[in-house]
């Protein structure tokens, strides 16, 4: 990749102050949500529900389900958002991700800043109508969720630490209805966060030389994509390995168990559409097919708790 000139590093170290393009509203809208990627938001929250139904051995309240999903909403939005803002001078200078919306200024810092501080408040005060662990619990939340974007900076672990964070959706989930702990959430739990840090890693291979370049770290970075390929479909495998041991633990029925058998396959066929020569179908195995993962084992255990 060729050095950038003085002229870019120029733009680039004026980016903070450079106001957004000026559209109407609506496209601001568009553009907002396209920047949380709102899409992978709603993926997500089937494995939150997961954790819900579990739980209650059934179909929660509808007061537990809609706090739950304020909740997660919240919190995976200011997540993102605090990515970007953090990740947003990397991502101006990568090739790949300069064409995204806050490199470009399509939506101002300003806005972006006070989604965060709105997303929090929603994630907070959810936690309130739930239970008191869940508020005790909450600021931890938070606190992993801010650390993240700053973990690409210093270790190469910061797929597990994105899989971890996240992975605080089901158990959060799971302590909003029973106000406890358990082996069945801590077992949701790791089998989301090595699901999560599984495609991350296989995603960052696209971006190996430009992590090299930039001093920054990632298991592609440190380890190349070809052993990369290899960790995510380990990752994979202790994913549905964690999945079955939940339903072990539930008594949950041969419906269960499809699901999995589903969810494993679409897996292993996202790990055959990657190779370490053609990267080029990232796009379709780590986000066109991952978004069934979590929707087809929700669907399965729900039919298995309201059905067997």
């Amino acid at each position: 990749m060729s050095k950038l000139t003085s002229t870019q590093l120029n733009n680039n170290a004026a980016f903070p102050s450079q106001p957004a393009i000026e559209v109407g509203l609506i496209t601001r809208i568009g553009y907002f949500l396209r920047m949380v990627d709102i899409g992978h938001t709603l993926f997500a929250l089937p494995f939150a529900y997961l954790g819900a139904f579990l739980a209650a051995g059934g179909i929660p309240t509808l007061y537990d389900l809609w706090w739950i999903t304020v909740a997660m909403v919240g919190a995976r939005t200011a997540a993102l958002c605090l990515n970007r803002m953090i990740d947003r001078h990397i991502d101006a200078r990568n090739p790949r991700t300069a064409g995204w919306i806050l490199p470009q200024r399509l939506v101002s810092l300003s806005a972006v800043w006070g989604s965060i501080f709105v997303s929090f408040f929603l994630m907070l005060w959810a936690a309130a109508k739930l239970n008191p662990l869940c508020v005790k619990l909450a600021p931890l939340a938070v606190m992993v969720l801010a650390i993240y974007s700053y973990t690409k900076r210093f270790t190469w672990t910061c797929h597990l630490i994105l899989g971890l964070a996240v992975g605080l959706g089901p158990l959060g989930a799971w302590i909003a209805i029973t106000e406890s702990i358990a082996w069945t959430p801590v077992l949701v739990y790791l089998a989301v966060a090595f699901w999560i840090a599984g495609f991350d890693m296989m995603y960052a291979c696209q971006d190996e030389e430009f992590d090299r370049q930039e001093g920054l770290y990632s298991v592609p970075a440190r380890f190349g994509t070809p052993a990369t390929l290899r960790i995510s479909t380990i990752l994979h495998g202790l994913t549905i390995c964690l999945l079955i041991g939940v339903g072990v633990i539930q008594g949950l029925s041969w419906l269960y168990y499809i699901g999995i058998g589903i969810a494993a396959t679409i897996l292993c066929y996202e790990h055959w559409l990657i190779t370490p020569n053609d990267l080029s179908k990232m796009h379709t195995a780590a986000f066109q097919l991952n978004r069934y993962v979590s929707l087809i084992l929700f669907v399965f255990t729900l039919i298995d708790l309201v059905w067997v």
